[in-house]
């Protein structure tokens, strides 16, 4: 018997003190942004290190497979690489409870999908796709890592959207209101304020935390962007992820995604978060790039099917949380080509998102900012969220802009005579202090209420039967 025990404890120190087996494969091709690789069978998703000598090790992830064959998109340059490269894959090491062997903190046995940082140490820091500093503020300190990949909430089980958000932008609490947990897309082309609009939110918005994510942007944007518009006082509660458009593809995606999982661990936590991603465009050309690397054909203006299937997925992680949990406000930038508003990634993201708001090129070059084009955006939660009153008096001064806009030109030239058209002649009365509201400096905070005491002084009559 004493034999038998001492043989169990030597079994039990083996089994402690052993390394586990690793799985390797070998790199077969290159080409362009894919490599493939035989030797292993990894699920979609798996993260690879690919090592050879004389060369620095490489990490990759499974984007597909053929056969025994694997797909791997590289997160950095492939230059150096060779033929016959060791392909190891990253695993968490076996759990043996049983064994006394302790489990990995922050990994289950079953999940090989990469897991980030995530938490309050991420506060007023500036990190890449990998969780990393780009600051120079040392490292971080963290408790705590999350998977990348997660399920959305079921959503029945959401909380519905019944709470106004404050944004600190006049025309949009006024004529467009958010609700906490909207999901709203900003449309916008180049050079019309949406960095800087986005910079007002940031700042002003009534928010626990703020999630930045700056995807596929250019470098030189990255830190005008933190230290110009989202100011010492907004970065102070805010985590920003950058992935500039020089890094590869899968870093730019992995950047979204990372965006998304900070944002739900502040909002399992119980927090009102409000998340912004600049921009949803690049996280859809970084998917069509890896997409049409590994053979999958384009369709729609050159977007592969993949494209428009990943965007929902991103999309539905944000919103309400479970009843009495927190909420992800999200605030999604769509890049109009050519300010065409029937761009496949500006017409889908239209029909995901709760709402959607158009900055106008027109209005930006007349020196109107922020450039909300009032006529064609749109807040679908609006109307669930804020009175009739408030409701009807923003339908007025969206039709009493409209009538001055479609009439301009013959104003302008002088062939309106007043009187021919009363309802014209009210809107023109009304059309400087329309102005005035919806015009807003980008270092000047409105709140909620500001907005509406505006609006319902040009239309006091629709606030007549609300209750305040």
């Amino acid at each position: 018997m004493a034999e038998l025990l001492e043989w169990i404890d030597e079994c039990k120190f083996l089994v402690e003190h052993s390394q586990p087996q690793v799985a390797t494969g070998k790199l077969t091709r290159v080409a362009g942004l894919v490599m493939e690789a035989v030797g292993l069978k990894l699920p979609v998703g798996s993260v690879c290190t690919v090592v050879q000598k004389g060369a620095p090790p490489l990490e990759a992830e499974v984007v597909g497979f053929n056969g025994d064959k694997l797909f791997l998109m590289p997160a950095t340059d492939v230059h150096g690489m060779t033929p016959g490269a060791k392909v190891i894959a990253q695993e968490p090491p076996p759990i043996a409870p049983k064994l006394g062997v302790k489990a990995h903190p922050w990994r289950r046995p079953e999940d090989k999908t990469k897991h980030l940082p995530v938490g309050d140490s991420l506060l007023g820091r500036v990190v890449d796709s990998n969780g990393k500093p780009l600051d120079t503020l040392g490292e971080l300190k963290f408790e705590k890592r999350c998977p990348l990949a997660a399920r959305p909430i079921n959503p029945l089980e959401r909380e519905p959207i019944t709470e106004t958000l404050d944004v600190g932008v006049r025309a949009i609490n006024a004529l467009l209101t958010v609700g906490r947990g909207q999901r709203i897309g900003l449309m916008a082309g180049s050079g019309v304020g949406k960095s800087v609009l986005l910079g007002m939110m940031a700042r002003y918005t009534k928010a626990d935390r703020v999630v930045v994510g700056l995807i596929g942007e250019r470098g030189r944007e990255v830190k005008e962007f933190i230290e110009q518009i989202l100011g010492e006082e907004g970065l102070k509660r805010s985590v920003v992820i950058a992935a500039p458009a020089d890094v590869s593809p899968l870093l730019r995606m992995q950047g979204a995604a990372y965006t998304q999982v900070v944002a739900e661990h502040f909002r399992d936590q119980g927090h009102n978060v409000l998340m912004i991603m600049d921009s949803l465009t690049r996280y859809a050309m970084a998917q069509r790039e890896i997409a049409l690397a590994i053979g999958e054909p384009p369709a729609t203006k050159g977007y592969p099917p993949s494209v428009f299937a990943k965007l929902p997925t991103l999309v539905e992680r944000a919103g309400n949380g479970r009843k009495g949990g927190g909420s992800i406000t999200a605030f999604y930038t769509v890049l109009t080509e050519g300010d065409d508003q029937q761009d496949p990634i500006a017409d889908s993201a239209r029909a995901i998102l709760d709402g959607h708001i158009v900055l106008s090129r027109q209005l930006a070059e007349s020196g109107h900012y922020p450039a909300i084009d009032i006529e064609q955006s749109i807040s679908r939660a609006m109307h669930n969220i804020v009175p009739p009153g408030h409701l009807n008096a923003a339908r007025g001064l969206k039709a009493a802009f409209s009538k001055v806009q479609r009439n301009r030109d013959l104003i302008t030239v002088g062939a309106y005579s007043p009187g021919a058209d009363p309802q014209l002649d009210h809107s023109l009365a009304l059309y400087p202090k329309i102005e005035n509201l919806l015009q807003q400096s980008m270092l000047e905070s409105a709140s909620f209420d500001e907005a509406l005491a505006g609006l319902q002084s040009l239309f006091p009559n629709e606030f007549k039967n609300d209750k305040h």
